[in-house]
């Protein structure tokens, strides 16, 4: 999955709507109408929100006659999940470092103001 897409499954899960959908297509698939009932808003709106999710990879849309079910992809998740835990190992060793770093400076300074 290039960066591009990494971009576009954080702008769509950025969105608690969005985070809300999927939340229910992780119980299992859906339509638009199942998907809308638990929200105060248009099917219109609900539909454009499923768009930033198909267009992020996170569901699929299928079609069995006039039957169009919406489906979790996981995927793209996965990929951001693996993302966050390299970076957080980048994360941690830095503040490690920096931790490190302001003990020496604050031992330095005790030592200082000794003599």
């Amino acid at each position: 999955m290039s960066d591009d897409s990494l971009s576009l499954t954080f702008a769509a899960l950025a969105d608690p709507t969005r985070r809300a959908i999927l939340g229910r297509l992780a119980e299992s698939q859906a339509t638009v109408n199942e998907l809308a009932e638990p929200f105060v808003m248009s099917l219109q709106a609900v539909s454009k929100h499923l768009k930033v999710l198909e267009a992020a990879g996170l569901i699929s849309r299928g079609r069995d006659a006039q039957y169009r079910p919406c489906r979790l992809e996981p995927a793209p998740m996965q990929v951001a999940a693996d993302w966050i835990v390299r970076n957080r190992e980048i994360w941690t060793e830095r503040y490690d470092q920096l931790e490190q770093h302001l003990v020496r400076i604050t031992n330095d300074k005790k030592k200082e103001n000794e003599l």
